[in-house]
């Protein structure tokens, strides 16, 4: 994988403009919080949990591939007890530590709570976009906002993530959100020129590492 020089940094941003899209919160059923490797986003839950905005929180998430022997057990428990290190009622936040991608997440969500009307998803903020485009498949009934960690692109990396991977990740979902739609796992988003190009160059300088290895092995010809 290439150096992170200011080019790569500058098509970088580009990605992260993309991805990390805004919505307006409002009071919600619950607070959801999307399991990774950010402990932030579970921070982030808890700040809205206080600020009461929902008064339940659930945290979805077994282990994946960037968080296998990271916790002790699935994302969700690792989740709530920071949650609940932060001041959160136990008895307010539910665990569910079986989905391992996101629509998953929604599915067992949305299992637990079927009727809710009004939700509040949090994820890290390079996943706002996914999140958005597979809930308008998976749950479109629901009024969903998103959210995420608020913070800068040179925030993002740390201690179990770099800026490589980070960058690798943004790439790998950008081919997501143009191949996903034709499998029924998302809804059909946006790819302007600029993020294209953005993609183009960051594939070119090897951040192909969250890309599929068909996709992988066939962009190495």
């Amino acid at each position: 994988m290439a150096a992170v020089d200011q080019s790569v940094l500058r098509h970088a941003r580009v990605l992260w403009d993309y991805h990390n899209t805004e919505t307006p919160l409002e009071t919600a059923d619950a607070i959801i919080g999307l399991g990774s490797y950010d402990l932030r986003v579970a921070d982030r839950c808890a700040q809205l949990f206080h600020r009461g905005l929902a008064s339940r929180i659930i945290f979805t998430g077994a282990s994946g591939n960037w968080t296998q022997g990271m916790f002790a057990g699935s994302e969700a428990a690792a989740f709530l007890q920071r949650a609940v290190s932060l001041g959160v009622p136990g008895e307010a936040i539910t665990a569910e530590e079986k989905a391992t991608n996101i629509g998953e997440n929604i599915g067992f969500v949305r299992s637990i709570i079927p009727d809710a009307q009004r939700l509040i998803w949090v994820t890290k903020p390079q996943t706002r976009r996914r999140v958005s485009a597979s809930l308008a498949v998976k749950w479109p009934q629901v009024t969903s906002m998103i959210t995420a960690p608020e913070h800068s692109l040179a925030e993002q990396p740390g201690k179990h993530h770099s800026l490589e991977a980070l960058i690798a990740e943004m790439v790998g979902d950008v081919w997501r959100m143009a191949a996903y739609p034709d499998t029924g796992f998302q809804a059909l988003q946006p790819l302007g020129a600029d993020v294209r190009m953005a993609f183009d160059r960051l594939v070119t300088a090897g951040f192909t590492n969250h890309l599929p290895p068909r996709v992988r092995s066939l962009l190495d010809r």
